[in-house]
């Protein structure tokens, strides 16, 4: 409860933590809008490939000019402006920086501006959950081997997910499940670029007007991004995955503990120790009252009878029971909350959510069907959606990660609704990403692969 303090010590000391921005899209600009009013951190250095977007974006969000005048890394750090270029390696690779956070949200490049940072003793601050979500135990274990910190990033669900559980276990209460919000009906996971405005209530023209990116939003509505972000917390928090993909229960806020409870209970959770996704629609479509579709809960449970009592004494909102609690989180604040990370790896050397299994795992599955010589288009598009999945289940499989759907030739046809396997396509083997990738399937290989 003192990162604040410690950061006011920091700025006092004329000692500010040092960081470099690889992105500056939607989420970089929430956080560029917090930088200026957090004592004790410099932003010196903003990598994008398009520089000139950039400062777009910090005039948008407020930003001083003067202080986006800086000629050189070296020069942004005599004078505590920001230094703005499209040389992300620059900035990963000069010695005074501390932290890369890294916003690109491309996840074959954000492997790559990891690695980087890593092998130049940078803590890393990853917001490309999508990077994670097929390779992040290894990075975890890359970054532990070069001696510095590897972390999800507070703000965005997983992250926050990842805090509620940890506060559950540091209580000593056992959780039950956990997971965040989503807006979903089964057919979501068919929606395009092209439909996703009607799914989500806008008009293309109220969408454009905003210029928000079809594609990225679509690769919530389809399912692909709670699967990222649920394989994040599993491998993360050690907690399960459902043996064949997200259920989405309807519920609201207070029927959380309802549904978030084993069947033989009366909930939907093959077992206790699960990740979940609450759907804030029920299934004719009705919205529900109340909702948790941009938040986040955690459910737990009470052991003893005592405690279960103490529940009842303070008016805690349980299943019919008694046992089962649910904290929550309504809402998250993206990239408003990034700050939170930073501060926590630099002043405590702690990670906001970080993997330390391979649980889970995201497997491109087909939006209908799809013929060879088709090219794949990652998340969002209009090819594939993002299957959970146990790891298990995806690497028997020989699973194609959604992480690296992007720009992939199919060489087979594929039935809609059927995960794609390595075999579908034709794998561009050269990008570091695909080798790390194998590399950790080969690392955490079940025993029967492993022998066989």
């Amino acid at each position: 409860m003192n990162l604040y303090s410690k950061l006011q010590q920091r700025a006092a000391d004329g000692k500010p933590v040092r960081i470099g921005l690889i992105g500056a899209g939607k989420f970089g600009s929430m956080y560029l809008a917090q930088v200026p009013r957090t004592p004790g951190v410099h932003l010196v250095g903003i990598a994008d490939l398009s520089p000139d977007g950039a400062r777009a974006n910090l005039a948008r969000v407020g930003w001083n000019p003067a202080k986006v005048q800086a000629t050189s890394i070296e020069n942004a750090i005599k004078t505590g402006a920001t230094h703005i270029s499209d040389d992300w390696q620059a900035l990963v690779r000069h010695p005074a920086i501390d932290i890369i956070v890294e916003c690109t949200g491309h996840p074959i490049a954000a492997v790559d501006h990891c690695l980087e940072a890593f092998a130049h003793g940078k803590h890393v601050v990853n917001v490309t959950v999508e990077a994670d979500a097929f390779c992040g135990p290894l990075l975890a274990r890359r970054a532990q081997q070069a001696g510095v910190v590897y972390s999800l990033a507070f703000g965005d669900q997983p992250a926050l997910i990842c805090d509620l559980v940890d506060w559950a276990r540091t209580c000593g209460f056992p959780v039950v499940a956990a997971g965040r919000g989503h807006k979903w009906l089964p057919h979501f996971c068919e929606s395009t670029p092209e439909t996703v405005w009607g799914h989500y209530g806008l008009t293309p023209e109220q969408a454009a007007r905003g210029g928000l990116n079809p594609k990225m939003f679509n690769s919530f509505l389809d399912g692909s991004k709670p699967s990222i972000e649920s394989t994040a917390v599993s491998n993360a928090t050690g907690l399960g995955v459902p043996s064949n993909g997200l259920l989405y229960p309807p519920a609201s806020v207070e029927d959380i503990p309802y549904v978030t409870r084993p069947i033989s209970e009366g909930g939907v959770l093959e077992r206790k120790g699960m990740v979940e996704v609450i759907s804030s629609l029920e299934a004719d479509g009705r919205k529900i009252p109340y909702d948790i579709r941009m938040g986040v809960w955690v459910t737990v449970e009470a052991e003893t009878e005592y405690i279960k009592n103490c529940f009842e004494e303070y008016n805690a909102h349980t299943d019919p029971s008694g046992r089962y609690f649910t904290l929550y989180k309504r809402w998250h604040l993206i990239g408003l909350e990034v700050g939170v990370s930073v501060a926590s790896v630099a002043l405590r050397g702690e990670p906001t959510g970080v993997a330390t299994g391979w649980n889970a795992d995201v497997v491109a599955t087909a939006k209908r069907d799809l013929a060879p010589g088709e090219v794949l288009d990652g998340e969002g598009g209009y090819t594939v959606w993002g299957k959970l999945l146990p790891a298990e289940t995806s690497q028997a499989a020989g699973g194609l990660p959604l992480g690296l759907a992007h720009d992939v030739k199919l060489v087979r046809p594929v039935k809609k609704g059927q995960s794609l396997s390595w075999a579908d396509v034709a794998m561009d083997t050269s990008t570091q990403a695909y080798r790390v990738r194998r590399e950790m399937e080969a690392m955490f290989a079940a025993p029967a692969l492993k022998a066989a």
